[in-house]
């Protein structure tokens, strides 16, 4: 159960409401994560769910390197909603599951593909050490282009703050079960 109270429409302010609705309506097709939470302060729900939609359905990364990105940052909190979610969507965007499975468990994956490796040494890198090597970073310039690298820095950042707010609120993963070990 959330640490918060359950929005319905029905106990929804007017600006709730429309939050709500532009959600739902947009490409996610739906609302749960961490936009309950972010709905008791509906300007910023508005505000994250926009650059969330950048994020995973417009950035330049593929949906396979986004996945990677948000499956380490998931792993990196420990966010038990996110990793439930996002396991399957990194899988049906192509990540293979041997990655899914070395991420899962804390061990560093072997990759057949030279991005991968890369977009997970840099978010690797960044959420362990808070930056980046001048190597991590050419390297990923080299392989994902300028737009790429500023893409996929504001992915895990954007992952951080809905991992952050999925464990702080206690959002509940679906049928309860933790998929997730520490």
């Amino acid at each position: 159960m959330s640490r918060l109270p359950e929005l319905t429409p029905d106990t929804m302010t007017a600006e709730q409401r429309q939050v709500y609705d532009r959600i739902v309506n947009g490409p996610r097709g739906g609302i749960g994560g961490p936009f309950l939470p972010w709905l008791h302060s509906p300007e910023l729900a508005d505000r994250a769910q926009n650059l969330g939609e950048f994020c995973r359905f417009r950035s330049a990364l593929p949906p396979r390197l986004s996945e990677l990105a948000i499956l380490v940052t998931g792993r990196f909190w420990r966010a038990q909603f996110e990793w439930y979610m996002h396991a399957r969507m990194a899988l049906k965007a192509g990540l293979s599951p041997d990655i899914v499975a070395a991420i899962e468990t804390r061990k560093t994956p072997t990759f057949a593909n030279r991005d991968e490796e890369i977009v997970y040494t840099f978010a690797s890198e960044l959420h362990a050490n808070h930056g980046v090597s001048d190597a991590t970073y050419a390297a990923a310039r080299d392989v994902l282009g300028n737009a790429g690298v500023v893409d996929l820095v504001a992915i895990l950042g954007y992952y951080t703050l809905v991992s952050m707010t999925l464990n702080v609120f206690q959002v509940p993963v679906p049928g309860g079960t933790l998929p997730l070990a520490d």
